[in-house]
């Protein structure tokens, strides 16, 4: 069997907490860490019953220090899996209602003169918080859209020529509808590429659709909803994940698999170098996630879809095949070869 893990001189997560310096968290063991995220995936399941996919995916966002873009008809729970997922930590939390007549400075925040100091005041916006919810991202304009480019991937604002930094953890969640609802705008390809994955949520099946008619009809579930994990805990769990062990093969097959993308002759535009940096992060959360502290692919595989598809943009021939890109994304991984363990086929571990 392929022996994906950490070898010798390399970090490792076995054996408990690691030493870590005084200005990082301790990572959790990975124990712990499932524990903490049971008690998270159990919490937004309250809210959001018969999606574990979404759920599982949305925790792999967080725990790979991304942002979640969740794109669905309306009514189907986007906005409320973000809520769930945000009353589920004890952290700071804002909500960006997104409208046409939204401006940048409303995101970002504003400097305002003080008369009595006679010097400029910076007055942060609603994105200083540790997670964000942008509801409805795709009805605000183009130019609003772009005040996330720089909060999304430097975890910063700059307002004035003066840049302050964002909190630690940061994420943000952000709904939209699909683009043939009437007053929705195209998210620009950058914009598009900042998320580290996109989900939909879909239309749950008559069972789990009847169980929410019966108990979410007398009252709202996110009204009861409390924390069950706080910024501490989460910043154990990002430095848990940072310490998964990505072998060198496995990060050549991430560099092979967006690389594909790009040839296609289906795609106009394939992933780019930021998408296999997020794709290998998604990696390691969701090997964390199965409880084990190194990649094999099949991490690669359950993240890719959420990771890539929402980067490719189609030709314009493609979309008359009706082939998604969700459906290219499983195509091309069928066809590439998988690699070997470090050893080989039926290396000893360890």
């Amino acid at each position: 069997m392929p022996d994906w893990r950490c070898r010798t001189g390399a970090v490792g997560l076995r054996g408990g907490r690691m030493t870590t310096t005084s200005s990082r968290p301790a990572p959790m063991s990975l124990p712990e860490l499932a524990t903490v995220t049971g008690r998270i995936t159990e919490n937004v399941g309250r809210v959001i019953a018969g999606k574990p996919e979404a759920i599982r995916i949305a925790l792999v966002t967080l725990l790979s220090e991304g942002h979640l873009l969740v794109e669905d008809v309306p009514g189907v729970g986007k906005t409320s899996l973000a809520k769930a997922l945000a009353k589920s930590i004890d952290c700071a939390v804002s909500r960006i209602q997104f409208t046409p007549d939204l401006m940048p400075s409303d995101i970002t925040g504003v400097s305002v003169y003080n008369r009595e100091t006679s010097e400029f005041e910076f007055r942060p916006g609603p994105i200083f918080a540790n997670v964000v919810i942008g509801d409805e991202i795709n009805r605000g304009s183009p130019k609003t859209q772009s005040a996330l480019l720089e909060c999304m991937e430097e975890h910063q604002v700059t307002v004035d020529g003066m840049t302050y930094p964002l909190g630690n953890p940061f994420l943000v969640v952000a709904t939209q509808n699909p683009l043939e609802m009437e007053g929705t705008y195209a998210l620009p390809e950058a914009q598009r590429d900042r998320f580290t994955a996109r989900i939909s949520i879909g239309y749950p099946d008559p069972a789990a659709e009847l169980a929410m008619v019966d108990e979410h009809s007398a009252q709202d579930p996110l009204a009861t909803l409390g924390p069950v994990s706080d910024t501490a805990e989460v910043q154990a769990l990002l430095a848990t994940v940072r310490g998964v062990h990505v072998a060198p093969e496995l990060r050549r097959y991430a560099v092979e698999i967006s690389s594909a993308t790009r040839r296609l002759p289906e795609v106009r535009l394939g992933a780019s170098p930021r998408a296999t940096l997020h794709l290998v992060r998604a990696a390691r959360a969701q090997a964390a996630l199965s409880g084990r502290e190194y990649v094999v692919p099949d991490d690669l595989h359950m993240v890719a879809g959420p990771v890539l598809a929402h980067r490719l943009v189609l030709t314009p021939e493609s979309l008359t095949t009706r082939r998604t890109a969700p459906d290219l994304v499983r195509a091309l991984l069928s066809r590439l070869p998988v690699p070997h363990g470090p050893g080989g086929p039926g290396a000893p571990r360890g």
